[in-house]
């Protein structure tokens, strides 16, 4: 693992035609936001052409079409790219298993990989924040009164919203447990501790 806190990673989010890359689904879109330290250092945002027709449905969902995808380059074309902006960190997704499948599908396609890990802010919102309605990043936005603009399901607003959600855990980390600088590690942690156990855990200061 690269050993960094847990505010400069790289929260990232896929539009992709379909749920299962096992099952022939492409990416469509990737959006990124880096942090530094808290701070947006900068961003990734690319339509890619899976190379086939998206469904009705995937264009009302996404809001991205088949014609906004023809001049679009590849998946190969961008996802080589991609690579070269996230090596080097960690990587944040709200349903991180669903962006790491297709993450890892399409550099496999390409032969590239990376060097960070992934940690979910969804896995980890569902432990602290276990009074919210649901886990959603919608809701979470709302319950956590986190400004914004209404815009969700398009890859860059996603993530964007995604890294205010990751850097007001931290913060709420910071207020309840007097963590400053909470490691990557220990965010990874928390997403696996029951919900239970997880207060006890982030109190005892045995992971410091």
């Amino acid at each position: 693992m690269i050993t960094r806190p847990a505010n400069s990673v790289i929260v990232l989010d896929f539009e992709t035609t379909g749920l299962s890359p096992n099952q022939g689904d492409r990416a469509i879109e990737i959006g990124a936001v880096k942090l530094q330290n808290g701070m947006v250092v900068d961003t990734f945002q690319a339509l890619m052409n899976p190379g086939f027709k998206i469904s009705r449905f995937i264009e009302d969902y996404t809001g991205i079409s088949n014609e906004l995808l023809i001049d679009a380059a590849s998946c190969e074309t961008v996802m080589d790219r991609f690579a070269d902006f996230i090596q080097g960190s960690n990587l944040v997704a709200h349903n991180a298993s669903f962006d790491k499948r297709f993450l890892d599908a399409e550099l496999t396609l390409i032969n590239r990989e990376y060097t960070g890990e992934f940690a979910c802010s969804m896995l980890i919102a569902r432990r602290l924040y276990q009074q919210a309605p649901n886990h959603t990043l919608g809701s979470l936005v709302d319950f956590n009164k986190i400004e914004n603009d209404g815009v969700f399901h398009r890859a860059l607003a996603d993530s964007e919203m995604t890294a205010k959600l990751w850097l007001t855990i931290l913060e709420d980390i910071h207020t309840r447990y007097f963590l400053a600088n909470p490691t990557f590690k220990l965010l990874q942690q928390i997403s696996k501790k029951s919900k239970s156990n997880v207060h006890a855990f982030l109190q005892n200061g045995s992971h410091r």
